[in-house]
């Protein structure tokens, strides 16, 4: 979970600053941008920790995480603007 949480926080914090920086619908373009980037990071995390067990399960856990957070983002800034 230590090397997860991090990404995930990484995810809400690009976020937060999506909602706040965007004008009116490119959060659409850079949503999805950021979900590539997560991905990215979630690889070179996991890499750098080199252990092999858990390693899917890990890639699995904080991806489906951020695509979740980033969803939820989509969802609450569609409904504010």
């Amino acid at each position: 979970m230590a090397s997860i949480i991090p990404v995930w926080v990484l995810v809400l914090v690009a976020a937060v600053i999506i909602g706040v920086f965007t004008p009116n619908f490119d959060y659409y373009t850079w949503l999805p941008v950021t979900l590539a980037a997560s991905i990215i990071v979630t690889f070179v995390v996991q890499l750098s920790l080199r252990r092999k067990e858990g390693f899917v399960g890990r890639l699995v856990l904080t991806s489906t995480g951020s695509l979740i957070i980033l969803a939820v983002a989509t969802l609450l800034l569609t409904i504010t603007r």
